[in-house]
């Protein structure tokens, strides 16, 4: 049987090779897609709170795409989407699962949308391109280096369209900003300060362990990961603060930032990478990574300065979060509010113009990324704003810092491995049994 979906597949798998360099591409209307007007392209949501319902709700602002499954393990949380779900579109959801996997199984759904936490991003997203299915997976694409790999020659091998959740890569104020950049009118850029400051995010303190919350599938819920005692901390939003789940904010907003630092200078991988940062202002609560932390990127003739804090505000420029493209006659400092050009003033004398802030503008970033994900599924074009080699891309970045500040070392990086044994212990997670590191 033939169905739109094998179609498409086969359509897109005569298409030419993806260059990886990580260009921001503009898909067309999809008016000359293979996927009609009146067609609906039915999603699936893995991992119903947070970021994984928000990246749902963008999607169903299309009048094509329909909620046909939701999957989350646990139960209240399931429901509670669900009935969202109904009240938004007027249309019930049929099919809800605490099993992930049963919501891939499902042969109606076109899409899966991962919202799951970062140590299961690998497992869901090479099942979901296994059965034919294109993705939006939440960022960081993978908790690990060798995850990254693999989930990158899964998308590849069964030609899914996928869309990595770095929505800035389909904003228009961060677009404009980097073409200024790459006018060449800053001069030569020295460096770029990469910074998140963030003050509305709280200490953890400790918690004992307690019973699994009636509903939950906790087994579920760990996965891959190693088995410990049901913990609040360890649950929902707080577990990007431990390693067996995340990376905390060097990779949490990380691969939002660090993207853009390398997207605007056009460049890839670092020569060297060191870290240096601590549990400095909480030492005693429940997290174990930093919840302070600067990593520098050397190039060859300039740096990328990462600096994050958890729980103050004070970060560069009197922001919270952004970036700093520091040049010879002035900075671009970016954000998600807008972004402008300080010039630099040598003598009493400006090398250059100012560019007084533009601020934010466009449909928001999320709604632009989805409209771009629905466009390439249409069109059957691989390379959408953020593919899946962007987001493996800059997750492998912010990786390498983590495994600096962990190792204590300045790390040289050869695109595969480091020059140092023991760094080269963090490149692969080690899954629990029964859950095993997909082989593609």
């Amino acid at each position: 049987m033939i169905t739109r979906r094998n179609f498409i597949r086969k359509a897109g798998a005569m298409g030419v090779g993806l260059s990886l360099a990580p260009y921001i591409v503009q898909a067309g209307n999809g008016s000359s897609g293979l996927v009609g007007a009146n067609d609906k392209i039915r999603v699936g949501l893995i991992g119903c709170n947070g970021m994984g319902f928000a990246d749902l709700q963008a999607y169903l602002r299309h009048p094509e795409v329909e909620c046909v499954a939701l999957a989350d393990i646990d139960e209240g949380v399931l429901n509670r989407r669900a009935a969202d779900v109904e009240k938004k579109t007027g249309k019930k959801v049929n099919h809800l699962y605490k099993d992930w996997r049963k919501l891939i199984d499902h042969k109606d759904i076109d899409v899966v949308i991962i919202g799951t936490p970062d140590h299961w991003h690998c497992l869901q997203l090479v099942a979901a391109c296994e059965s034919g299915k294109d993705v939006y997976c939440e960022k960081p694409l993978g908790n690990s280096i060798e995850e990254c790999n693999i989930m990158v020659r899964a998308a590849e091998k069964y030609n899914s369209v996928v869309q990595v959740g770095q929505w800035q890569r389909s904003d228009p104020h961060w677009q404009d900003a980097v073409e200024f950049i790459r006018s060449g009118q800053l001069g030569k850029i020295r460096t770029v300060r990469v910074f998140s400051y963030q003050g509305w995010c709280p200490s953890i303190p400790v918690k004992p362990d307690e019973p699994v919350p009636q509903g939950v599938d906790y087994d579920m819920w760990l996965g891959p990961a190693p088995k410990r005692p049901f913990n609040r901390n360890r649950f929902h939003f707080t577990f990007r603060w431990f390693w067996d789940y995340a990376g905390g904010l060097m990779t949490d907003w990380g691969v939002h930032l660090l993207d853009y630092a390398l997207f605007g200078m056009d460049v890839t991988a670092p020569e060297s990478v060191m870290a240096a940062g601590g549990k400095f202002g909480y030492p005693d609560d429940a997290c174990e990574t930093p919840d302070l932390l600067q990593t520098i990127y050397t190039f060859k003739d300039f740096t990328v300065l990462w600096d994050h804090a958890i729980g103050i505000n004070d970060g560069a420029y009197g922001r919270g979060h952004g970036l700093g493209f520091v040049g010879e006659k002035g900075t671009l400092v970016l954000n998600r509010d807008g972004w402008e050009v300080i010039p630099e003033k040598v003598g009493g004398k400006e090398r250059m113009e100012a560019v007084p802030f533009k601020k934010h503008y466009g449909d928001g970033g999320l709604n632009l990324h989805v409209t771009n994900h629905l466009e390439c599924i249409k069109s059957r074009n691989r390379q959408t704003n953020a593919s899946i080699e962007i987001g493996a891309h800059i997750a492998k970045f912010s990786q390498l810092g983590n495994i600096a500040y962990r190792t204590g070392k300045k790390l040289s990086w050869n695109g595969k491995s480091f020059n140092d044994r023991a760094a080269d212990k963090y490149l692969v997670k080690e899954y629990r049994n029964p859950w095993k590191l997909p082989k593609i």
